[in-house]
C-alpha cells in the first residue's frame, strides 16, 4: 500500500504537530512528531498511515497542490 508520493511538512511557527493515523476499521493515532519555525519533515502514506493531521501554522506540499494550516488556537 505504499506509494511512492510524498508530501512535505514546514513549519512556520513553533510547536506544529504532525500526527500520523492508522489504516483499518479503528482509525488510531500511531506517531507524533513536533516541527519548530523552519523545520521540515517529508512523510509518506504506508501499509499503516491512512492520514496525516497537521495542527499549527505549516506549508504542506503535494504532488497535488501546496495547502497552508492555520495557526493552533491559543
Amino acid at each position: 500500500m505504499a506509494t511512492n508520493e510524498f508530501i512535505v511538512i514546514k513549519a512556520l511557527e513553533d510547536g506544529v504537530h504532525v500526527i500520523g493515523l492508522t489504516r483499518g476499521t479503528d482509525t488510531k493515532f500511531h506517531h507524533s512528531e513536533k516541527l519548530d519555525t523552519g523545520e521540515v519533515m517529508i512523510a509518506q502514506f504506508t501499509d499503516h498511515t491512512s492520514a496525516v493531521k497537521i495542527r499549527g501554522k505549516a506549508e504542506i506540499q503535494t504532488a497535488h497542490g501546496v495547502a497552508v494550516s492555520e495557526s493552533k488556537s491559543k
